[in-house]
């Protein structure tokens, strides 16, 4: 496999670390509204630490993102 081939399949893992964001968050919100049906009074608790979590977790798909970036750009621009 060519050195370019090889950059292309670590830009595309570095990037498909987005769609299991997208997959954890929706798991994420799926509970928290779960949560809230059982207690009602916590709801805003819930909201909060959703928020949090759910946010944490886009910085890791960016970092995702910036990974791949620099692999297609820095590692395929010098071939």
């Amino acid at each position: 496999m060519s050195e370019l081939g090889m950059i292309a399949i670590a830009a595309a893992i570095a990037t498909f670390e987005g769609a299991l964001t997208t997959i954890s968050q929706g798991r994420v919100a799926e509970k928290a509204v779960e949560s809230v049906c059982k207690n009602p009074e916590a709801e805003s608790k819930i909201r909060t630490t959703m928020i949090l979590g759910c946010g944490l977790a886009e910085t890791c798909a960016i970092y995702g993102m910036l990974v791949s970036f620099l692999i297609i750009f820095f590692l395929g621009g010098k071939i």
